[in-house]
Formats: C-alpha cells, structure tokens, sequence
C-alpha cells in the first residue's frame, strides 16, 4: 500500500511534509526523526520505499536464559530495539529445559559469524562456573557484553543492577516501618547476584549468623512460595525476595497461611516487572534500570565492534525501590 501521509504523521508525531522528506529520503531530517517514521511505517503496515529498505549491518547474538520471567524479554526488547534503529539484527536465543544449552548456542552463532554476542544473566553468573569459555571469545577478538553477573578473570565489559544497594534499601524502608524479623528468599547460593545480595543484608541487620532468617530455592513462584512460608513460620513479619515472581509466590503463601499482604507480612520483589504495579495489592520491589544498562549494552557493542573497545571491567547501576501496597507497618509500630 501508498503510505498516507497523514496517518504517517499522526502516528510519529511529526508534519506531514518531515513524512516526505523521510519518505524521499531528503536531506534536513535528525536521526531520530527519521526513525520515527519508519517505525510508523512498520506499524500502520506500509513497505517502506526500496530506497529505505536497508540491509542488516550484521547479525548480534543475543543469549538469555528463558522468557516466563518477565525481566528477560524486557532487557530483550531495549538491546533488540537499539541494535535495529544502527542497522544489526539480534538473534534471540532462549534456553529451555533439555534444550540448548548457552555454549551451544553460542558455538551456532559464532558459525553464522555473527559480529558479536550479548550474554544476560548467563554463565558468568555462576560463580562456580568456568570462565574461560568468555576469554576464548575474546582471544578470537568477537565482542562480547555481559549483564548480571561478575567474573574478574574475563576481559570484557560487564554491566549489572548493584545487588548490595537494592537489598540496602529494601531493609531500611522495612525497619522505618517497624519490621524487626525481615527475611531473604533468593536463589541458589552460587549466583554471583545472590552472594552479594546475602553480603548486604548480613550487613545491614548487622548480624553474624543470618541463616535463620534466608531461604535458598528458585527464581519462581513455586521457589517464592515454599520459601515465603518457611520465614514466615520462623516468625518473619517481612520478605525480601530475589525476583517478581517469587514475591507473587511468596504472597499466595502468605495468604495460604490465613495472613494478609501488608496486614500480617510485608513482601518486596526485585526487577519491576511488567504489570506488577496492578498485581493486588500492588507490590513493591526494586526495579532494575533495564532501559539504561540495555541502551548502555548496546552502545559498549557497538563501540567493540567499530574497534573503539571500552574498559574490561564492571559497570554498576543504580536500583530504585519503587513502595506500593505489598509493604506496611510492621509490629512495632502498629
């Protein structure tokens, strides 16, 4: 179909006559008018003129490892999003139980030649896994970035949300509330994420021994369930949980006990997922700042692959906790 001007402009926000110039590919349009645009060529359905139908710059694995949480496909969608507005394709690879695993998706796409890798919370997350698999890929000079997870011995850019600083505030909003019995559900132990996330709340309930007060199981809402009522049972009046799903698990289980979310027990979750300002009661977490370290991913691979290579080490981001209604006064000050 011929492009209406007019639906064209409505839909990027734009006049009528920025449409044209962009349509007849003319001189005088920012960047980021310009893909405005196309981007509303490519939702109202209209091909884009030949001349506007450029070739892929390259293809960018991009490695995580599922899509039920809500986390993954939304670092998917920034680094997707700012890899196609400079031209590259992303290659979503997603690892599914029996499926394939992160190395052999990796050993497809360095056969495919692909221009660079972006790994979201892989195996360099795991501080029990080995690492070298990271440096022969940048013995073969392929850029490679790497989010979540930190590995002092791999010579690539890592970003990652600060882990230390999302369980810091967590604590602190939940003792201002009068909470003195707080309780940790996170995942497995040997998570790099986690390790720092159990550092932090050592630290911050200023205790020697928290044993008592942490769960370890799965980043899920069946792991924030089981987890959720084990602390409770041991008298904890508030949980902190590693994941948005395991803080919606935690809370069944607290409602499964005959205890009400904030009434009886406060939970807070972790990443700010989609949808969960609606969940009821709405909950309150931590949110990573997902548009920014993937909009930074993006912008360290590029700079790699144009032969600009940025420093090998760890950028650390900022959390933000974000209260709604799944957090209240806790015993002492009611």
């Amino acid at each position: 179909m011929t492009p209406r001007l007019a639906d064209v402009a409505v839909k990027a926000g734009v006049s009528e006559a920025t449409v044209s110039r962009v349509l007849n590919d003319k001189a005088g349009v920012s960047p980021a008018t310009r893909q405005a645009v196309l981007a509303a060529l490519d939702i109202l359905g209209y091909e884009r003129p030949p001349r506007l139908q450029q070739r892929s710059a390259g293809l960018i694995g991009l490695i995580t490892p599922e899509l039920e949480n809500p986390i993954f496909p939304a670092f998917a969608q920034v680094i997707e999003q700012g890899l196609s507005m400079q031209g590259f394709t992303a290659v979503l690879c997603t690892q599914v139980p029996g499926g394939m695993t992160e190395d052999a998706y990796t050993d497809v796409l360095v056969d495919r030649g692909v221009a660079g890798i972006v790994f979201v919370s892989g195996l360099h997350a795991d501080s029990t896994a080995d690492v070298e698999r990271y440096n022969r890929l940048a013995a073969r000079r392929l850029p490679i970035i790497l989010i979540n997870g930190y590995q002092p011995g791999v010579a690539a850019p890592f970003l990652s949300t600060d882990d230390r600083a999302a369980i810091r505030q967590s604590v602190s909003h939940l003792v201002s509330l009068g909470h003195e019995r707080i309780g940790l559900a996170v995942g497995p132990r040997r998570f790099v994420p986690v390790l720092r996330k159990l550092e932090a709340f050592q630290q911050a309930l200023g205790l020697s021994d928290v044993s008592e007060f942490v769960e370890h199981t799965f980043f899920t809402v069946e792991g924030g369930r089981a987890a959720a009522a084990a602390l409770v049972d041991r008298g904890c009046t508030a949980v902190i949980c590693g994941s948005d799903l395991m803080a919606l698990g935690a809370i069944r289980a607290i409602r499964d006990l005959g205890r009400a979310v904030p009434g009886d027990v406060s939970v807070i979750g972790f990443d700010d997922s989609p949808l969960v300002a609606f969940t009821d009661p709405p909950l309150t977490t931590v949110r990573q700042p997902v548009q920014a370290m993937g909009t930074a991913a993006v912008q360290m691979l590029l700079d790699e692959i144009a032969g600009v290579p940025g420093p090998k080490s760890e950028f650390v981001f900022q959390p933000e906790l974000v209260v709604r209604g799944s957090t209240g006064s806790g015993p002492r000050l009611r």
